[in-house]
């Protein structure tokens, strides 16, 4: 009886290149300094809150869906990707956080020129 055995060394890169990995990174927005909630018959039958940063210091720019915040004054908000949904070329969702797991989820209104307005995408 005969046997071969045979050992080699290879080198591979630690760098390896993936085309179809997601990235998902936040965006930090500012530090929290309060919140206004607005009732359902103003905005179409949707509970909002209104988030003021040190970043977006008026009311107005971020609204996310919800009757409470539980974000604490002087916690650091970041605005992340969440999902797409589906669409032609996918529609993102997204949520605002803070480092201790507290997220809403980002609603489509905005407060300009006196009025609230409904706008697709980010910040």
């Amino acid at each position: 009886m005969s046997g071969l055995i045979s050992c080699s060394v290879t080198k591979k890169s630690s760098y390896i290149t993936q085309e179809d990995q997601l990235f998902i990174t936040r965006k930090y927005i500012g530090i929290f300094m309060g919140y206004y909630h607005t009732e359902p018959q103003i905005t179409g039958g949707t509970d909002l809150i209104w988030i003021k940063t040190s970043v977006y210091n008026t009311f107005g720019k971020i609204s996310a869906y919800g009757k409470t915040c539980n974000f604490s004054v002087g916690d650091k908000i970041y605005l992340k990707p969440a999902n797409s949904s589906p669409g032609k070329f996918g529609n993102w969702v997204y949520q605002i956080e803070n480092d201790s797991s507290v997220c809403y989820k980002v609603s489509e209104f905005r407060y300009e020129n006196n009025s609230f307005t409904q706008a697709r995408g980010a910040l």
